[in-house]
């Protein structure tokens, strides 16, 4: 049933973001989708999205990479549930892995980060912040071989999420000919101590080009 959706959406064009949040469910996925580009004879080329990827693992990711999918991190967990799953739901060793972008980075695929609202808003310097410290609440860093560094934390949630939907012509990166979407920040987030990002202010906020928000 799965495949045949994979397939029915292929064959519209249709890119496809599918909720795959345990590694069970990452491979469902995997083995679906490649059933249905084996069907098909293309559909790699339509990017499709894996959400939030908490428990996807290393052996699968070649696999996401050859699919061309993109994965989106729901990356708050370490923050907020990180110490849960170290002591409780996964163990102290599956738990280091959770929410993977060291390993992706690693394998060369384009991911983004996201919050998953109402269980946590959209804040992105957050979500920035997160990335590259992977500390629990009790100060724990779950997972330090797969903190990011602070640009390619910047391109998930810039970049990166034009290019998941396709945008990545005029939106993502501050360049000539693209749409003026930025915002004005009260620190450079490459050049603070790390531990501080969280703490970063929005000054201006501007939308093709006219500001819709001051500080």
């Amino acid at each position: 049933v799965v495949t045949q959706y994979f397939v029915d959406c292929i064959n519209m064009n249709i890119q496809v973001h599918v909720h795959v949040n345990g590694d069970e469910a990452c491979e469902q996925f995997l083995r679906c989708y490649e059933k249905a580009v084996e069907i098909t004879g293309h559909g790699t080329e339509l990017r499709p999205v894996m959400v939030h990827c908490q428990a996807l693992r290393y052996d699968q990711l070649d696999r996401v990479k050859a699919l061309g999918a993109i994965p989106t991190f729901f990356n708050d967990h370490v923050r907020f549930w990180g110490d849960l799953h170290h002591d409780e739901v996964f163990g102290p060793e599956r738990a280091q892995n959770i929410s993977p972008m060291g390993w992706a980075l690693e394998k060369g695929i384009r991911f983004t980060i996201h919050q998953d609202p109402p269980v946590k808003m959209p804040n992105q310097i957050l979500a920035i912040h997160n990335a590259v410290n992977r500390k629990t609440e009790s100060g724990r860093v779950l997972g330090e071989h797969q903190r990011i560094p602070v640009m390619e934390a910047i391109k998930a949630v810039t970049i990166n999420g034009a290019y998941q939907y396709f945008e990545e012509d005029t939106k993502g990166s501050i360049e000539e000919g693209k749409i003026a979407d930025l915002v004005i920040l009260d620190k450079n987030p490459l050049t603070i101590d790390k531990e501080d990002i969280e703490n970063i202010k929005v000054l201006e906020t501007i939308k093709d080009g006219n500001t819709i928000f001051k500080a």
